[in-house]
């Protein structure tokens, strides 16, 4: 993962700029296959650089990054990076062949480009015709990418959807992980007042890991309807310590912890002190900063849907919707896609 992190900066020196991330995909190797599993992700970006020139510079990266000149083709590398579609352009020359020839039989390079597709991108014509005019099968990406198998193939073993967190990838598919909620408030609505001491919290830590959580969740804002908002001294005082203890907990070995926060500063703190995910009920929508926090950073966001405050969330105004469903997927959409104008990092989507 380390390996990706570094060759997107050096894209970012190199004048390429990326706008978005698909997932992360973990497959079998191909050919040689005494050797570690792939990871595989595509990007959408933006550059000046012709597409040879690119191309030498893409390489440029991977030598800079390890890759042997005259290794094994198939070997181990620590990264191979192609140039899949260039614009509407078509290319064919001894170095370079765009679109990539091998695109639509490779269930490891279509996921990605579905990814990055989007279903913004399903509803647009215009949009959907650029890309099957790309394609040398009637349909398109998605089309070939149905044909293969499509999300089906993420049962089967050969290629899994994974999150990077901490140093583990974190497959999602395998099983339902389970999260439990810690809240450090003295009133919250569920459990307001009881674990604000560090023995009641790591009591009820080992409580839950005993029952089978594999994810703990932190929170010291309660955003009950209502709630009132204390200050950012006020919640890390409240939630820092609990989260340092709970950390070294030998228990948490193989589990993860979230923290439940709107706040910058406490989620720079939170991910300083060893939180493995951040969770925010407002989307960034409360704290302007915290989308900035989260680029900088490498752990997942969990985005949440909420109009207005926990004072306001329940006004007439914030109540109204014309389609819910719609209306929240159209709203979360949009955060997210704040997010990733900043550059958020893979496994992010």
């Amino acid at each position: 993962m380390n390996n990706f992190r570094e060759a997107l900066r050096l894209m970012k020196d190199y004048g390429i700029c990326v706008i978005r991330h698909s997932c992360l995909y973990e497959t079998e190797p191909v050919h040689v296959t005494n050797q570690p599993r792939f990871l595989n992700a595509a990007i959408r970006g933006t550059t000046k650089h012709e597409p040879h020139e690119l191309l030498n510079i893409l390489k440029k990266i991977e030598k800079e990054m390890g890759r042997k000149e005259n290794g094994l083709r198939y070997g181990p590398r620590p990264l191979d990076l192609d140039i899949l579609f260039y614009g509407k352009h078509r290319i064919t020359s001894d170095k370079l062949i765009i679109p990539h020839e091998r695109i639509w039989e490779r269930p490891f390079v279509l996921a990605p480009l579905v990814d990055l597709l989007g279903t913004e991108d399903i509803d647009n014509d215009h949009i959907v015709s650029y890309w099957h005019s790309l394609s040398i099968h009637p349909g398109g990406v998605f089309q070939a990418w149905e044909r293969l198998g499509g999300e089906s193939l993420l049962a089967k073993g050969g290629i899994q959807r994974v999150v990077p967190i901490g140093d583990d990838l974190w497959d999602f598919s395998k099983k339902t992980y389970v999260m439990g909620i810690l809240n450090l408030t003295p009133d919250s609505f569920s459990d307001g007042g009881k674990f604000q001491s560090i023995d009641s919290a790591v009591s009820q830590v080992r409580l839950m890991i005993s029952e089978g959580v594999d994810i703990i969740d932190i929170g010291a804002q309660s955003t009950r309807p209502m709630a009132s908002r204390i200050s950012t001294q006020e919640e890390i005082d409240r939630l820092i310590p609990v989260l340092k203890v709970v950390r070294g907990m030998a228990e948490m070995k193989g589990k993860l912890i979230s923290v439940d926060t709107f706040n910058s500063e406490v989620a720079l703190e939170a991910i300083r002190n060893g939180a493995d995910i951040l969770n925010d009920v407002s989307g960034g929508s409360l704290d302007p900063n915290m989308h900035m926090v989260i680029a900088d950073s490498d752990v997942p966001y969990m985005i949440m849907h909420m109009r207005g405050d926990p004072c306001t969330m329940q006004n007439k105004e914030n109540l109204e919707y014309n389609d819910i469903c719609k209306d929240v997927a159209s709203e979360l959409y949009e955060r997210v896609e704040r997010q990733n104008s900043l550059g958020f990092q893979l496994g992010g989507l």
